[in-house]
Protein backbone atom coordinates (compact mmCIF):
# COMPACT_ATOMS: atom_id res chain seq x y z
CA UNK A 1 0.00 0.00 0.00
CA UNK A 2 0.90 4.00 -0.05
CA UNK A 3 1.50 4.79 3.29
CA UNK A 4 1.37 8.94 4.52
CA UNK A 5 2.70 8.29 7.72
CA UNK A 6 1.42 11.47 10.26
CA UNK A 7 4.27 11.84 13.00
CA UNK A 8 4.01 15.04 14.81
CA UNK A 9 7.36 15.02 16.72
CA UNK A 10 10.59 15.59 15.64
CA UNK A 11 12.48 13.09 13.86
CA UNK A 12 14.99 11.19 14.21
CA UNK A 13 16.04 11.96 17.72
CA UNK A 14 16.94 9.54 20.04
CA UNK A 15 13.66 9.10 22.20
CA UNK A 16 10.85 7.24 22.81
CA UNK A 17 8.04 8.12 20.19
CA UNK A 18 10.94 8.73 17.44
CA UNK A 19 12.28 5.41 17.91
CA UNK A 20 9.29 4.09 17.93
CA UNK A 21 8.44 5.75 14.81
CA UNK A 22 11.31 4.74 13.05
CA UNK A 23 11.15 0.65 13.69
CA UNK A 24 7.75 0.92 11.99
CA UNK A 25 8.93 2.46 9.25
CA UNK A 26 11.45 -0.07 9.35
CA UNK A 27 9.23 -3.34 9.79
CA UNK A 28 6.55 -1.39 6.95
CA UNK A 29 9.31 -0.45 4.68
CA UNK A 30 10.85 -3.98 4.94
CA UNK A 31 7.46 -5.64 4.01
CA UNK A 32 6.99 -3.68 0.84
CA UNK A 33 4.53 -0.96 1.22
CA UNK A 34 5.34 2.37 0.23
CA UNK A 35 5.62 5.42 2.84
CA UNK A 36 5.65 8.60 3.10
CA UNK A 37 6.53 10.31 6.28
CA UNK A 38 5.33 13.65 7.32
CA UNK A 39 6.93 15.17 10.46
CA UNK A 40 8.27 18.23 12.11
CA UNK A 41 11.23 20.49 11.21
CA UNK A 42 13.84 18.93 13.51
CA UNK A 43 15.68 16.13 13.53
CA UNK A 44 18.45 14.15 12.00
CA UNK A 45 18.06 12.61 8.30
CA UNK A 46 18.12 9.41 8.33
CA UNK A 47 18.06 6.90 5.38
CA UNK A 48 15.31 4.36 5.55
CA UNK A 49 14.70 2.19 2.24
CA UNK A 50 11.42 2.65 0.83
CA UNK A 51 10.53 5.69 2.79
CA UNK A 52 10.22 9.36 1.62
CA UNK A 53 10.29 12.24 4.27
CA UNK A 54 8.48 15.31 4.54
CA UNK A 55 8.79 18.01 6.88
CA UNK A 56 7.05 21.36 8.10
CA UNK A 57 8.70 24.44 7.34
CA UNK A 58 10.94 26.16 9.82
CA UNK A 59 8.95 27.92 12.10
CA UNK A 60 9.33 31.06 14.74
CA UNK A 61 9.49 29.98 18.37
CA UNK A 62 9.53 26.21 17.58
CA UNK A 63 13.34 25.59 18.14
CA UNK A 64 13.30 22.65 21.15
CA UNK A 65 9.80 20.87 20.85
CA UNK A 66 10.15 18.48 24.24
CA UNK A 67 7.81 15.42 24.97
CA UNK A 68 4.15 16.30 25.77
CA UNK A 69 1.62 19.04 24.82
CA UNK A 70 2.60 22.23 24.67
CA UNK A 71 1.79 25.72 22.79
CA UNK A 72 5.50 24.73 20.39
CA UNK A 73 3.34 21.54 19.35
CA UNK A 74 0.16 23.07 18.59
CA UNK A 75 2.12 25.74 16.30
CA UNK A 76 3.87 22.65 14.32
CA UNK A 77 0.84 20.47 14.34
CA UNK A 78 -1.06 23.11 12.75
CA UNK A 79 1.45 23.74 9.92
CA UNK A 80 1.58 19.80 9.77
CA UNK A 81 -1.99 20.03 9.19
CA UNK A 82 -1.62 22.49 6.06
CA UNK A 83 1.41 20.70 4.62
CA UNK A 84 -0.69 17.33 4.89
CA UNK A 85 -3.60 18.68 3.12
CA UNK A 86 -1.28 19.61 0.21
CA UNK A 87 0.46 16.16 -0.49
CA UNK A 88 -2.76 14.65 -0.12
CA UNK A 89 -4.21 16.53 -2.94
CA UNK A 90 -1.00 16.11 -4.33
CA UNK A 91 -0.34 12.35 -4.33
CA UNK A 92 -2.38 8.95 -4.76
CA UNK A 93 -2.45 7.37 -1.53
CA UNK A 94 -4.27 3.89 0.38
CA UNK A 95 -4.06 4.74 3.76
CA UNK A 96 -3.02 7.12 6.52
CA UNK A 97 -0.95 6.17 9.51
CA UNK A 98 -1.20 8.77 12.28
CA UNK A 99 0.65 9.07 15.28
CA UNK A 100 -0.62 10.25 18.77
CA UNK A 101 -2.36 13.61 17.85
CA UNK A 102 -2.34 13.48 14.46
CA UNK A 103 -5.10 11.43 14.53
CA UNK A 104 -7.43 14.49 14.29
CA UNK A 105 -5.82 15.85 11.41
CA UNK A 106 -6.21 12.18 9.46
CA UNK A 107 -10.18 12.26 11.02
CA UNK A 108 -9.91 15.77 8.79
CA UNK A 109 -8.51 14.00 5.78
CA UNK A 110 -10.92 11.54 6.23
CA UNK A 111 -14.37 13.79 5.81
CA UNK A 112 -12.22 15.52 3.16
CA UNK A 113 -11.02 12.85 0.79
CA UNK A 114 -12.10 9.78 1.92
CA UNK A 115 -8.83 8.51 3.05
CA UNK A 116 -9.33 5.10 6.07
CA UNK A 117 -6.40 5.91 8.77
CA UNK A 118 -5.05 3.96 11.38
CA UNK A 119 -4.57 5.66 14.68
CA UNK A 120 -1.13 4.70 16.26
CA UNK A 121 -2.29 5.72 19.70
CA UNK A 122 0.69 5.73 21.84
CA UNK A 123 -1.10 7.67 25.12
CA UNK A 124 -4.44 8.67 26.15
CA UNK A 125 -4.50 12.40 24.77
CA UNK A 126 -7.06 13.40 27.08
CA UNK A 127 -5.86 12.47 30.30
CA UNK A 128 -2.26 13.64 28.89
CA UNK A 129 -3.63 17.35 28.31
CA UNK A 130 -5.59 17.25 31.38
CA UNK A 131 -2.96 15.40 33.77
CA UNK A 132 -0.79 18.34 32.37
CA UNK A 133 -3.35 21.36 32.85
CA UNK A 134 -5.64 20.27 35.82
CA UNK A 135 -7.48 23.83 35.48
CA UNK A 136 -8.98 22.20 32.03
CA UNK A 137 -10.91 19.91 34.13
CA UNK A 138 -13.99 21.59 32.90
CA UNK A 139 -13.46 20.58 29.61
CA UNK A 140 -12.51 17.32 30.44
CA UNK A 141 -16.21 15.38 29.14
CA UNK A 142 -15.44 17.27 25.42
CA UNK A 143 -11.82 16.19 25.49
CA UNK A 144 -12.52 12.67 25.86
CA UNK A 145 -15.50 12.78 23.44
CA UNK A 146 -12.63 14.22 20.71
CA UNK A 147 -10.55 11.47 21.53
CA UNK A 148 -13.59 9.04 21.23
CA UNK A 149 -14.51 10.61 17.95
CA UNK A 150 -10.78 10.09 16.15
CA UNK A 151 -10.82 7.14 17.42
CA UNK A 152 -14.45 5.76 16.41
CA UNK A 153 -13.88 7.09 12.71
CA UNK A 154 -10.40 4.98 12.25
CA UNK A 155 -10.28 2.26 9.94
CA UNK A 156 -8.29 0.69 12.76
CA UNK A 157 -5.73 1.40 16.20
CA UNK A 158 -2.50 0.32 17.06
CA UNK A 159 -2.40 0.50 20.52
CA UNK A 160 1.19 0.64 22.63
CA UNK A 161 -0.10 -1.10 26.00
CA UNK A 162 -2.94 -3.16 27.11
CA UNK A 163 -4.85 -0.21 29.12
CA UNK A 164 -4.91 1.72 25.86
CA UNK A 165 -6.07 -1.09 23.93
CA UNK A 166 -9.06 -1.13 26.25
CA UNK A 167 -9.51 2.42 26.19
CA UNK A 168 -9.80 2.76 22.34
CA UNK A 169 -12.01 -0.88 22.72
CA UNK A 170 -14.61 0.99 24.95
CA UNK A 171 -14.95 4.41 22.60
CA UNK A 172 -14.89 2.03 19.18
CA UNK A 173 -16.08 -1.11 19.66
CA UNK A 174 -16.92 -1.44 15.75
CA UNK A 175 -13.25 -0.88 14.93
CA UNK A 176 -10.19 -3.32 14.85
CA UNK A 177 -7.71 -2.87 17.68
CA UNK A 178 -4.86 -4.66 18.78
CA UNK A 179 -1.79 -4.14 21.11
CA UNK A 180 1.75 -3.56 19.43
CA UNK A 181 4.13 -2.90 22.48
CA UNK A 182 7.23 -1.72 22.30
CA UNK A 183 10.63 -3.64 21.71
CA UNK A 184 14.32 -4.13 23.69
CA UNK A 185 16.36 -1.45 21.63
CA UNK A 186 19.53 -3.42 23.16
CA UNK A 187 19.85 -5.30 19.61
CA UNK A 188 21.28 -8.85 21.19
CA UNK A 189 23.65 -8.34 23.92
CA UNK A 190 26.45 -6.35 24.92
CA UNK A 191 30.44 -6.70 24.46
CA UNK A 192 31.71 -3.26 25.14
CA UNK A 193 33.84 -2.04 27.97
CA UNK A 194 32.36 -0.05 31.08
CA UNK A 195 32.07 3.59 30.01
CA UNK A 196 34.64 5.60 31.81
CA UNK A 197 32.47 7.73 33.38
CA UNK A 198 31.08 4.77 35.40
CA UNK A 199 34.09 3.01 36.15
CA UNK A 200 35.12 6.01 38.20
CA UNK A 201 31.27 5.61 40.41
CA UNK A 202 31.87 4.13 43.61
CA UNK A 203 28.77 1.83 44.91
CA UNK A 204 26.06 0.03 43.95
CA UNK A 205 24.50 1.83 41.32
CA UNK A 206 21.29 2.74 40.34
CA UNK A 207 20.16 3.62 37.16
CA UNK A 208 17.48 5.96 35.76
CA UNK A 209 17.55 6.46 31.63
CA UNK A 210 15.00 8.87 30.09
CA UNK A 211 13.43 12.01 29.73
CA UNK A 212 12.82 14.10 33.40
CA UNK A 213 9.43 15.17 32.59
CA UNK A 214 7.50 15.38 35.86
CA UNK A 215 5.42 12.37 35.00
CA UNK A 216 8.39 10.21 35.51
CA UNK A 217 8.74 10.95 39.07
CA UNK A 218 11.84 11.99 39.23
CA UNK A 219 11.31 13.86 42.65
CA UNK A 220 9.71 10.34 43.82
CA UNK A 221 13.15 8.57 43.04
CA UNK A 222 15.40 11.25 44.84
CA UNK A 223 13.04 11.18 47.90
CA UNK A 224 13.31 7.24 47.79
CA UNK A 225 16.79 7.19 47.28
CA UNK A 226 17.43 9.33 50.28
CA UNK A 227 15.51 7.25 52.65
CA UNK A 228 17.41 4.03 51.22
CA UNK A 229 20.90 5.86 51.26
CA UNK A 230 20.62 6.16 55.51
CA UNK A 231 20.73 2.33 55.49
CA UNK A 232 22.80 1.76 52.91
CA UNK A 233 25.67 4.64 52.43
CA UNK A 234 27.44 2.84 49.46
CA UNK A 235 24.28 3.26 46.97
CA UNK A 236 24.74 5.45 43.73
CA UNK A 237 22.00 6.83 41.59
CA UNK A 238 23.12 7.44 38.03
CA UNK A 239 20.67 9.58 35.93
CA UNK A 240 21.12 9.50 31.96
CA UNK A 241 18.94 11.83 29.92
CA UNK A 242 17.20 14.93 29.90
CA UNK A 243 17.85 18.72 29.12
CA UNK A 244 19.85 21.32 31.06
CA UNK A 245 16.68 22.86 32.85
CA UNK A 246 15.30 19.61 34.14
CA UNK A 247 18.89 18.83 35.13
CA UNK A 248 19.51 22.01 36.62
CA UNK A 249 16.11 21.74 38.73
CA UNK A 250 16.80 17.98 39.75
CA UNK A 251 20.14 18.92 41.03
CA UNK A 252 19.05 21.34 42.90
CA UNK A 253 16.61 19.22 44.44
CA UNK A 254 19.47 16.56 45.26
CA UNK A 255 20.89 19.46 47.30
CA UNK A 256 18.19 20.04 49.15
CA UNK A 257 18.18 16.28 50.19
CA UNK A 258 22.04 16.43 51.20
CA UNK A 259 22.07 13.51 48.77
CA UNK A 260 23.92 15.40 45.75
CA UNK A 261 27.46 13.44 46.83
CA UNK A 262 25.80 10.49 45.96
CA UNK A 263 23.95 11.39 42.73
CA UNK A 264 25.26 11.93 39.14
CA UNK A 265 23.52 13.29 36.34
CA UNK A 266 25.05 12.45 33.26
CA UNK A 267 22.55 13.76 30.90
CA UNK A 268 22.09 12.35 27.43
CA UNK A 269 23.87 9.39 25.83
CA UNK A 270 23.49 8.15 22.43
CA UNK A 271 20.34 5.47 22.29
CA UNK A 272 22.75 2.93 20.39
CA UNK A 273 24.76 2.94 23.78
CA UNK A 274 22.42 2.21 25.67
CA UNK A 275 23.38 -1.60 26.15
CA UNK A 276 26.87 -0.43 27.79
CA UNK A 277 25.26 1.78 30.29
CA UNK A 278 22.97 -0.60 31.59
CA UNK A 279 25.23 -3.58 31.96
CA UNK A 280 27.73 -1.27 33.95
CA UNK A 281 24.17 -0.49 36.57
CA UNK A 282 23.19 -2.61 39.95
CA UNK A 283 19.82 -2.21 39.48
CA UNK A 284 17.46 -0.27 37.39
CA UNK A 285 14.61 1.84 37.82
CA UNK A 286 11.39 3.27 36.20
CA UNK A 287 9.56 5.83 39.19
CA UNK A 288 7.07 7.15 36.59
CA UNK A 289 3.96 8.31 38.31
CA UNK A 290 1.09 8.66 35.72
CA UNK A 291 0.06 8.05 32.04
CA UNK A 292 -0.99 4.45 30.53
CA UNK A 293 1.58 3.76 28.10
CA UNK A 294 4.56 1.04 28.87
CA UNK A 295 8.10 3.04 29.08
CA UNK A 296 9.81 1.85 26.56
CA UNK A 297 12.43 1.80 28.37
CA UNK A 298 11.13 -1.29 30.29
CA UNK A 299 12.15 -3.81 27.33
CA UNK A 300 15.71 -2.82 27.67
CA UNK A 301 15.77 -2.83 30.91
CA UNK A 302 13.92 -6.06 30.92
CA UNK A 303 16.45 -7.50 27.93
CA UNK A 304 19.48 -6.28 30.08
CA UNK A 305 19.22 -8.90 32.78
CA UNK A 306 19.54 -6.39 35.40
CA UNK A 307 17.23 -6.07 38.18
CA UNK A 308 14.59 -3.49 38.00
CA UNK A 309 12.52 -1.60 40.34
CA UNK A 310 9.41 -0.16 39.46
CA UNK A 311 6.08 2.01 40.49
CA UNK A 312 3.11 -0.56 40.95
CA UNK A 313 0.89 1.15 38.75
CA UNK A 314 -0.38 0.27 35.00
CA UNK A 315 1.98 1.88 32.95
CA UNK A 316 3.72 -0.53 34.58
CA UNK A 317 2.02 -3.58 35.54
CA UNK A 318 0.58 -4.19 32.15
CA UNK A 319 4.08 -5.55 31.45
CA UNK A 320 5.25 -6.16 34.96
CA UNK A 321 4.73 -8.35 37.74
CA UNK A 322 6.70 -9.56 40.69
CA UNK A 323 7.76 -12.46 39.07
CA UNK A 324 10.50 -10.24 36.44
CA UNK A 325 10.60 -6.78 38.89
CA UNK A 326 10.41 -5.30 42.66
CA UNK A 327 7.17 -3.09 42.36
CA UNK A 328 6.81 -0.55 44.71
CA UNK A 329 3.98 1.55 46.13
CA UNK A 330 4.43 5.45 44.31
CA UNK A 331 5.63 6.43 47.56
CA UNK A 332 9.07 7.11 49.12
CA UNK A 333 9.37 4.97 51.61
CA UNK A 334 8.22 2.41 49.61
CA UNK A 335 10.59 2.92 47.24
CA UNK A 336 13.53 3.10 49.82
CA UNK A 337 12.17 -0.31 50.99
CA UNK A 338 12.11 -1.91 47.30
CA UNK A 339 16.21 -0.35 46.52
CA UNK A 340 17.22 -1.42 49.69
CA UNK A 341 16.11 -5.44 49.63
CA UNK A 342 17.68 -5.35 46.00
CA UNK A 343 21.40 -4.07 47.37
CA UNK A 344 21.16 -6.10 50.33
CA UNK A 345 19.92 -9.35 48.38
CA UNK A 346 21.76 -10.58 44.99
CA UNK A 347 20.23 -13.23 44.82
CA UNK A 348 16.84 -11.96 44.45
CA UNK A 349 17.91 -9.01 42.12
CA UNK A 350 19.58 -12.31 39.52
CA UNK A 351 16.65 -13.97 39.88
CA UNK A 352 14.51 -11.12 39.07
CA UNK A 353 16.82 -10.32 35.73
CA UNK A 354 16.99 -13.84 34.52
CA UNK A 355 12.82 -14.25 34.56
CA UNK A 356 12.88 -10.48 33.42
CA UNK A 357 15.48 -11.41 30.01
CA UNK A 358 13.29 -14.53 29.41
CA UNK A 359 9.87 -12.29 29.28
CA UNK A 360 10.96 -9.59 26.89
CA UNK A 361 12.71 -12.67 24.53
CA UNK A 362 9.47 -14.70 24.62
CA UNK A 363 6.91 -11.63 24.24
CA UNK A 364 8.30 -8.63 23.15
CA UNK A 365 11.16 -9.07 20.66
CA UNK A 366 11.76 -7.61 17.57
CA UNK A 367 10.62 -10.27 15.63
CA UNK A 368 7.13 -10.69 17.68
CA UNK A 369 7.25 -6.97 17.19
CA UNK A 370 7.50 -7.31 13.09
CA UNK A 371 4.88 -10.32 13.50
CA UNK A 372 2.11 -8.31 15.01
CA UNK A 373 2.55 -4.95 12.41
CA UNK A 374 2.34 -6.93 9.58
CA UNK A 375 -0.52 -8.80 10.42
CA UNK A 376 -2.60 -5.83 11.41
CA UNK A 377 -1.52 -4.52 8.17
CA UNK A 378 -2.02 -7.10 6.37
CA UNK A 379 -5.96 -7.17 8.09
CA UNK A 380 -5.98 -2.78 6.76
CA UNK A 381 -5.24 -3.82 3.37
CA UNK A 382 -7.77 -7.02 3.34
CA UNK A 383 -10.38 -4.33 4.30
CA UNK A 384 -9.72 -2.06 2.24
CA UNK A 385 -9.90 -4.45 -0.83
CA UNK A 386 -13.36 -5.20 0.29
CA UNK A 387 -14.65 -1.71 0.29
CA UNK A 388 -12.66 -0.96 -2.74
CA UNK A 389 -14.95 -3.83 -4.70
CA UNK A 390 -18.04 -2.73 -2.61
CA UNK A 391 -17.16 0.73 -3.86
CA UNK A 392 -16.98 2.50 -0.73
CA UNK A 393 -13.45 3.18 -0.62
CA UNK A 394 -12.12 5.57 -3.73
CA UNK A 395 -8.37 6.52 -3.91
CA UNK A 396 -7.75 9.96 -2.61
CA UNK A 397 -6.17 12.68 -4.99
Amino acid sequence: MRILVLAPQPFFQERGTPIAVRLFLEVLGQAGHHLELLTYHEGDNVDLPGVVIHRIPVLWGTKGVRPGFSAKKLICDAAMAVKALKLVRRKDFDMVHAVEEAAFIAWVLKILYGLPYVYDMDSSLATQVLDKFPWLGPAAGFLHWAEGQALSHSQGVLAVCHSLRDRARKYASRVPVACLEDTSLLGGGVNRSTPGELESLDGVKVMYVGNLESYQGIDLLLRGFGLALRQIPRLRLVVIGGVETHIAKYRGMAAELGVAGRVSFLGPRPAGELGVYLQAADILVSPRIAGDNTPMKIFSYLDSGKPLLATRLATHTQVLDDKVAMLVEPEPADLARGLTALASDPDLGQELGRQGRRRVRLRYSREAYGRKLNSFYAAMARALGQRRQAGGAPRAH
